[in-house]
């Protein structure tokens, strides 16, 4: 499943990091939720009847509401939120000490709403302050100094803000500046506490995932070495047995050459040893293969893919059109790939000729600095198969392919095209071989 796109991932320019948002679905809601709070908190604030903040013509609203909405960013930069909102409660502080009256109701000849909280946004900063830790981690002593420093005005809220511009209501206690200020400091001092403990919980399981991780890894590593113990042990195997009585074939092959007394049989041995002596080559690459793995270090390359087209020849002696394509320059490649190209081109071929008598078939063969890329396609057969020679053979030649061509990491695909039949294989040019 793909990840979802990150907000603002369209914008064509690049923002700095710690601006953009984590792109999480689940953060993101979080945080456009408590942009909104404090949205809402802020405006009820500014333009409740009988509040406590001058109006201004709006100023006083879009003042305030520039540290809510840089909650927004209180992920990537928690310090810088907590600091702009520590700013604001200084501001109207020191400017109600150096000026009274100038942002705040303080002479009032009515009742002024008790607000909630001492700036509206406090809280929020100072969670987001304390539950956002960077990577690095800054002491806490360090990131509870903007929540100190927002405390500071918020203490002193009585010196700018007399009991008689908040009289009672209902004779309730909650509408003096005391309990403004008790309630404000109870708020923003329970915040952080709750930033704390969300981020030492988010320690714990961070901790917990990269230990579960860890055993994930070190169990992934012991199946790997099990799996390299089967394969040494299947190569040591191969070579004791299999490699042995191909040898034993081929010398025995080479005797008969040199002691037969006519000609077709000594042709004969002769094919019969060239075909032992390429199969031993190709059991010795498997079982080097085998024996180090396919995360070893490439072999040195040994020479160029071999050609193709005697295979094409042979096919079209006996009666199928075959039409050969090759792209780019062939790459130096290791024997054994070579070898997999040319068996994979030949099996295609051979079962083209059994169930698809009369196709056009088109050999494309890409090749690349890091591997070759070769199609096999043919087109639907014109007239019925032979039912003796499609029922020839093992019917395990694809599977068999495929296992061969995964083997040397490559990949194999095989299956109907259009109107007809695709075989297609990438290989790389390299894979690791052991000595034999």
């Amino acid at each position: 499943m793909r990840s979802p796109r990150p907000v603002l991932a369209w914008l064509p320019v690049r923002l700095p990091a710690w601006l953009r948002p984590d792109g999480r679905p689940r953060d993101l809601v979080a945080d456009a939720a408590v942009v909104f709070a404090g949205a809402y908190l802020t405006w009820w604030t500014v333009t409740a009847p009988g509040s406590v903040v001058r109006w201004h013509g709006g100023a006083s609203l879009a003042l305030m509401l520039v540290p809510a909405l840089a909650l927004a960013f209180r992920r990537r930069a928690p310090m810088t939120v907590a600091w702009l909102t520590a700013g604001l409660a200084a501001l109207y502080w020191l400017t109600e000490m150096a000026a009274p009256g100038t942002l705040l109701r303080v002479h009032a000849d009515h009742s002024l709403s008790a607000a909630v909280w001492w700036p509206p946004t406090a809280p929020l900063a100072a969670y987001a302050a304390m539950a956002f830790p960077r990577e690095g981690g800054r002491p806490v002593w360090v990131r509870g100094l903007p929540v100190a420093a927002l405390l500071v005005p918020i203490g002193c809220l009585d010196d700018v803000l007399p009991d008689a511009a908040m009289r009672r209501f209902a004779a309730a206690e909650t509408g003096t500046v005391n309990a403004l200020v008790f309630r404000s400091v109870a708020v923003v001092l329970g915040a952080a506490l709750l930033g704390m403990y969300a981020a030492a919980r988010r320690r714990v399981v961070q901790g917990l995932t990269e230990r579960a991780e860890r055993a994930e890894r070190e169990r992934h590593l012991l199946a790997e070495r099990a799996r390299a113990e089967e394969r040494a042990r299947l190569a040591a195997e191969m070579h004791d047995v299999v490699a042995h009585r191909v040898t034993l074939m081929v010398l025995q092959a080479g005797a008969l050459r040199v002691r037969a007394p006519d000609e077709r049989t000594r042709a004969a041995a002769e094919e019969l040893r060239g075909a032992g002596c390429q199969a031993l080559d190709e059991l010795r690459d498997v079982i080097g293969l085998l024996r180090r793995g396919p995360g070893a270090p490439p072999a040195a390359a040994h020479g160029p893919l071999p050609d193709l087209s005697a295979l094409v020849a042979e096919s079209a002696s006996v009666g199928v059109p075959v039409e050969l394509a090759e792209h780019g320059e062939p790459p130096s490649t290791s024997p054994a790939v070579g070898r997999t190209a040319y068996r994979v081109v030949q099996e295609a071929l051979t079962n083209a000729r059994k169930h698809a008598p009369g196709a056009a078939v088109r050999v494309d063969v890409r090749y690349r600095t890091d591997g070759v890329t070769l199609t096999v396609r043919n087109t639907a057969p014109s007239g019925e198969p032979d039912a003796d020679l499609a029922a020839s053979g093992s019917g395990t030649g694809l599977a068999g392919l495929r296992e061969r061509v995964e083997l040397i990491g490559g990949t194999f695909e095989a299956g109907p095209d259009q109107e007809g039949f695709r075989v297609e294989a990438s290989l790389p040019a390299y894979l690791p071989v052991g000595a034999p």
